[in-house]
């Protein structure tokens, strides 16, 4: 079977939009709402036949995982199941959460993103744009050898940066085990205040670390007391 035009209206809109996004807009590239739909004037509800293409595996962000994109702007990132071929692309089973699962995880995660600990509506770092806490499935590699996906929080940014992650419980609980019992009862008070609070040399190093090379020279000067 010959693969179809994005402008043969023998097609559905899904088909014909996926074949949009591989023809015309190309992987990895932006595009508008107002761009889809000036590409298929007349077809009705067109915006969720493109949103149908995300339950074939076809993969397609919004600014929630892409910062750098405004409200009117989505990305085309990968291609999914070839939707225009007899019997493939059909709907996915349903993984949606319930909206008691989301709360009750983000409940249990203290209301923040736990890769950098952000709050809801709080300002990243940066000071590019506010922080939008959703939840992501992450693969965690238990002590017996299995794995799973379990639910956790994350902030729109950490989300895309952590897509595909794996966290391994079994390299942790090893490391714990190699604990002293002095840094044993610290992890412990810092795990039961859910925080860690850091000393003003930790912060200093934090901030050192990230300097330019002639920046850290200087600094390291002044902490060896070199010309004093």
């Amino acid at each position: 079977m010959s693969v179809p035009s994005w402008q043969d209206t023998s097609y559905g809109g899904r088909v014909r939009v996926a074949r949009w996004l591989v023809e015309v807009v190309g992987e990895g590239n932006p595009f508008t709402k107002v761009a889809l739909r000036e590409a298929f004037p007349g077809v009705a509800q067109i915006d969720r036949r493109m949103r149908d293409l995300r339950e074939a595996g076809w993969v397609i962000y919004t600014n929630r995982e892409d910062p750098s994109l405004n409200s009117n702007e989505h990305r085309y990132v990968a291609e999914g199941e070839p939707v225009w071929l007899p019997g493939r692309g059909k709907a996915k089973e349903k993984t949606s959460l319930t909206a008691a699962q989301r709360s009750e995880t983000i409940k249990a995660d203290s209301y923040l993103c736990r890769s950098c600990g952000v709050g809801a509506g709080e300002r990243f770092d940066d000071g590019r744009g506010t922080a939008q806490l959703d939840i992501a499935r992450r693969e965690v590699k238990l002590a017996s050898g299995d794995t799973e996906k379990q639910l956790v929080t994350e902030c729109n940014r950490c989300r895309v940066g952590n897509r595909g992650s794996t966290a391994d419980l079994t390299e942790l609980l090893r490391c714990v085990d190699a604990l002293g019992p002095v840094e044993r009862k610290v992890l412990a008070q810092w795990m039961d205040a859910d925080q860690r609070t850091y000393s003003v040399l930790e912060k200093l190093w934090g901030k050192y670390r990230t300097l330019p090379a002639d920046a850290r020279a200087a600094v390291k000067q002044a902490v060896s007391g070199e010309g004093q």
